[in-house]
């Protein structure tokens, strides 16, 4: 689990730090909450990082505030497979223990074991 800080404003005015946690790890197989589909996580932003085009292209009532984590997913539906871009109050656990079927996963992990992805050790640092 990653924990990251972002300040805020204290009560006197001055910036106090505000630990974050991401509930999922680079790895995970997780599944969005309200749409049909699931994928493993490649990459952790500790608050949004897309454009503003792409923010507001979501409809209002459905739009998530930014600072949480969101997280870079290599995603598969029925019907195809995609890169996905999620908040952290979109996703939960994938418990099927079924790999996800993605033609990026090779070029990323190398090892699909109870449930999550370990990452290829050239792609660690």
């Amino acid at each position: 689990m990653h924990r990251f800080e972002k300040s805020s404003s204290a009560e006197d005015g001055a910036t106090a730090p505000i630990i974050r946690h991401a509930d999922f790890t680079i790895g995970d197989v997780v599944r969005h909450r309200l749409y049909d589909f699931r994928g493993v996580i490649y990459d952790v932003d500790p608050v949004f990082a897309n454009s503003d085009e792409w923010y507001q292209a979501i409809p209002e009532d459905l739009r998530p505030p930014k600072d949480q984590p969101f997280y870079h997913l290599l995603a598969e539906n029925g019907e195809s497979s995609y890169i996905a871009y999620v908040s952290q109050q979109n996703l939960e656990s994938d418990d099927s223990d079924e790999p996800v079927d993605h033609p990026g996963i090779d070029g990323l992990f190398d090892a699909y074991a109870e449930g999550r992805y370990r990452m290829r050790r050239e792609r660690t640092h």
